[in-house]
């Protein structure tokens, strides 16, 4: 970690890439900010759940990484640093309760599309804040996989999206016939990560 974070100039490049950071215009919602609370972190000074709420917002886009002139590795450092601030933080009941629901149930999208599905069913009953975070309803996802052009190319279909807005993938799908380039979805992909 202390190698990556002596690659950083603190320029602030990192800043006009880092959607958190262009959302919420918080210094320690942008990679450099992170970069300060994780240095500070291994100089010894005192952890709070402020370093761990500011981690916790990065999304590991690595959009950063992009413009850095320096190259700093950032996604490896958050990635080395999280667990660090996890142990030494720790979180609430009902928070480590949460985090550990959404683990078993996103990732999965016949466990998800369960859960959407109650949530459609119940939006009306459920308190305005759940409601709001209950996606619309889809329409059907398309099986047809045309295609047999030369060129070929991967789609990941993602656990989330392909229930919440399956209309996206097909979208690249047609588009990309439309290229004359075939996609194919690989049925084990798995997750992502990004969740």
């Amino acid at each position: 970690m202390a190698e990556i974070l002596h690659t950083c100039v603190h320029c602030g490049m990192c800043n006009a890439t880092c959607p958190t950071y262009q959302l919420l215009g918080n210094e320690l919602d942008g990679p450099r900010g992170r970069i300060y609370l994780i240095k500070s972190m291994l100089e010894g000074e005192e952890l709070s759940s402020k370093t761990q709420h500011h981690l916790d917002r990065c999304l590991t886009c690595r959009s950063c990484e992009t413009t850095c002139p320096s190259g700093v590795k950032y996604g490896h450092l958050v990635e080395l640093a999280r667990p660090q601030v996890e142990q030494r933080i720790g979180r609430p009941l009902l928070e480590r309760l949460h985090r550990w629901l959404i683990k078993q149930v996103v990732p999965y999208p016949r466990r998800f599309a369960v859960a959407v599905g109650l949530g459609r069913l119940f939006k009306p009953v459920l308190p305005r804040q759940i409601a709001e975070l209950v996606p619309k309803s889809s329409p059907p996802r398309s099986t047809d996989q045309s295609q047999g052009h030369a060129r070929r190319m991967l789609l990941l279909e993602g656990c989330a999206q392909s229930v919440v807005a399956p209309n996206i993938n097909q979208a690249t799908r047609e588009l990309f016939d439309r290229l004359e380039i075939s996609l194919t979805a690989p049925a084990s992909a798995g997750c992502c990560g990004a969740v």
